[in-house]
């Protein structure tokens, strides 16, 4: 039985806890936050040793693994920590909002020789897991172009001061569209080659995007399209749609997987969950456990991530030049 500490004991910290307890082979036994009432909550409700310093959770005997759910501008120290402590890591998304941060992520676990796997997790849902295997099984035939669309209200309960600045790892691509980025970037199966892209601040006053969209050119040929917005009102879109030339593959958390031929929507059977994020984390979790206890590849690497994040570097330095931009290869 492994033991996790989690370390940002917050809103994504208490759904990563509810994962763990429905995962086997694994157990939460520790959680740090700094706001001593809100530790000392959350260590009663998930029945964690509660610690207000994250460097005395490394230090516990009984943490082998450790969530990092931080604000995305803390993940460097705290990985390098976690690392140097022989810690395994699941390091929430973004990897770090620089590309100096993330080489230096990379660096301090390679050098460890722990494992760290990066939790994009939407590549974990039902819908996506399913869809994945309908495209490999070649059944519709080869790639031609994706779409991937995340619309929700940005103001969300959990939003924070960080989220609405770029210079913290805030804005709407990195918050949210990276994980439409990935997800369509998995499906595909290809590195990223070029990108064309347009961010903007149209519905909030904050120093980050609230909407963004991609154009992407794979290795592969394929092509695809990101969009990603934050609206004041609206309707919430998450789905993904791949066009290949033997049909269409949609998959929509809302709707679950449907496949398009012959002028019409085949719905593929119990491709739905009721609470599609806890399952797909739960899945998560079983994916990184495998890969500990038999010294696999990491299911989402940091050199996978941040090839991700070089992707999105790139794009705003699309938006800022108005041209197209090469991403270099992982």
């Amino acid at each position: 039985m492994l033991g996790v500490g989690i370390i940002g004991a917050g809103y994504f910290g208490a759904a990563h806890a509810r994962a763990l307890a429905a995962t086997p082979g694994v157990r939460l036994v520790a959680a740090s936050r700094r706001d001593p009432q809100a530790i000392e909550e959350f260590a009663r409700e998930f029945g964690a040793k509660p610690y207000t310093d994250y460097a005395q959770l490394l230090g516990d005997p009984g943490v082998d693994i450790v969530v990092i759910a931080l604000p995305h501008h803390l993940h460097t120290k705290a990985v390098q920590q976690a690392a140097a402590a022989g810690k395994h890591i699941l390091l929430e998304k973004p990897l770090a909002p620089t590309i100096s941060e993330c080489d230096a992520i990379i660096a301090a676990v390679e050098a460890s020789g722990v494992q760290m796997m990066v939790g994009l997790v939407n590549r974990f849902a039902r819908e996506y897991r399913l869809g994945k295997q309908i495209l490999d099984s070649g059944e519709l035939g080869e790639i031609v172009h994706g779409i991937g669309v995340s619309r929700k209200g940005w103001m969300e309960p959990n939003r924070r001061d960080w989220h609405m600045d770029r210079a913290t790892g805030g804005g709407m691509t990195l918050t949210v569209g990276i994980h439409t980025l990935d997800r369509l970037t998995w499906l595909m199966d290809s590195e990223i080659e070029r990108v064309s892209a347009g961010f903007a601040t149209r519905f909030y006053d904050q120093k980050a995007d609230d909407t963004s969209t991609l154009f992407l050119r794979y290795r592969n040929g394929a092509w695809g399209t990101v969009t990603s917005t934050g609206y004041q009102t609206g309707v919430r879109s998450n789905y993904t749609e791949i066009t290949c030339t033997k049909g269409i593959l949609r998959m929509d958390n809302l709707t679950g997987v449907s496949i398009g031929r012959g002028e019409k929507w085949e719905p593929v059977p119990d491709s739905m969950s009721p609470d599609w994020m806890q399952e797909a984390l739960c899945y998560e979790w079983k994916a990184f456990l495998e890969a500990i206890e038999t010294g696999s590849a990491s299911p989402v690497s940091g050199r996978y991530a941040r090839h991700i994040m070089v992707a999105i570097f790139a794009a705003e330095e699309s938006s800022r030049v108005q041209q197209e931009v090469e991403v270099p290869r992982i």
